[in-house]
């Protein structure tokens, strides 16, 4: 009996001892509010227009402010012109694509015979981004990906106003997804 008190006492003083330590040296883990970076080396942030190589042209300043208001609404990083930030965030839309994905079939008299054609009824927009966030003093890459990928589908009618206005819509949409997949990505590192 007595051996099984020494074991004991001894691990009771060696208990505390064993949870000083692991509080000395921490799990790696630190707590942060949401929208604030890890790091402080970030001070402000410049996200210039985000131009396309695309044959469609002219969503380069919707997309390029909605990238900015994800990050106005998430964070307290300031935006600031390209010449006074600490970091700047460079994207080009390097590819844009519309495939049809749906059809609606219609039926009509061809030289007395009943024939059916298809017409399109619905398009996939895909968007490809290149983004890479870089550290303005060095000049140093702080990430980057390349030809990252977002889809949305948009209804098409007789209408081409209203086809514009479908897709410039499922733009938007996609816009916004890279949006937060940018803020997540930025603030993840930092």
């Amino acid at each position: 009996m007595s051996i099984f008190l020494n074991v004991c006492r001894a691990s009771l003083m060696i208990l505390p001892l064993a949870i000083s330590l692991s509080a000395i040296l921490g799990c790696g883990y630190s707590f942060r509010a949401t929208g604030e970076p890890t790091r402080t080396e970030i001070q402000s942030l410049a996200i210039p227009l985000i131009p396309s190589t695309a044959s469609s042209l002219g969503f380069e300043g919707t997309f390029t402010t909605i990238i900015r208001e994800e990050f106005l609404s998430r964070s307290k990083l300031p935006l600031v012109p390209k010449a006074e930030a600490d970091t700047v965030l460079l994207g080009r839309i390097s590819e844009i694509e519309t495939e049809p994905v749906g059809y609606e079939t219609f039926k009509t008299a061809v030289n007395g015979e009943e024939t059916a054609y298809e017409v399109t009824a619905r398009r996939r927009l895909t968007v490809k981004l290149d983004a890479e966030l870089i550290d303005s003093a060095g000049g140093n890459t702080l990430w980057r990906e390349k030809a990252m990928e977002e889809r949305a589908t948009f209804e098409v009618t007789d209408d081409p106003l209203r086809n514009r206005f479908n897709q410039r819509v499922a733009l938007e949409e996609i816009a916004r997804r890279f949006a937060r997949r940018i803020y997540l990505k930025t603030l993840e590192r930092f």
